[in-house]
């Protein structure tokens, strides 16, 4: 028993750790996914993604506040070395899923932020797209006319006339 804390309890503070652990490696996976449909501009699959990533998000959040919960059971203050020092003392076998655990966290934040700038960058370059044709279609020398045909303008003089 560690700080009131029976072998039971701490196997499932384990097998939680390493369920976070296999939660950031397919919630990286799909960031990975997002990113190429991003650059593919495959907006169908964007869709699909965006279900299937906040549900990954809700299963993380619950995972990261289930170990937070417990870390607080164990006396362990939830700040930067804490957990290592612990894991050291009381299981360093596990030590180095939470070194993984870590780097993933980290490499998830950087892939997120990474694509949520790619869909800045699309969003502007549409946007640009859509103003320079709102432009074209309200302007006197519009491309085209309501009824979808040419629209050029008209001078007050007729061609061929002295």
């Amino acid at each position: 028993m560690i700080n009131g804390t029976t072998a039971a309890e701490m196997a499932e503070f384990i097998s939680q750790m390493h369920a976070e652990r296999t939660a950031l490696h397919a919630f990286i996976r799909l960031l990975e996914t997002e990113q190429q449909a991003l650059l593919n501009e495959q907006t169908e699959q964007i869709h699909t993604l965006a279900d299937s990533k906040t549900q990954m998000v809700q299963e993380l959040t619950k995972l990261v506040n289930a170990r937070r919960n417990y870390m607080l059971t164990l006396g362990i203050k939830i700040e930067s070395g804490s957990m290592e020092s612990w894991l050291q003392t009381h299981t360093a076998l596990h030590l180095s899923a939470w070194n993984e655990i870590q780097q993933l966290a980290t490499h998830a934040q950087h892939m997120n932020r990474t694509n949520g700038e790619l869909i800045q960058v699309k969003m502007r370059h549409n946007q640009q797209a859509l103003t320079m044709l709102h432009n074209a279609t309200h302007s006197a020398t519009g491309l085209y006319g309501p009824d979808g045909q040419p629209s050029l303008p008209v001078s007050g003089r007729i061609l061929n006339s002295v």
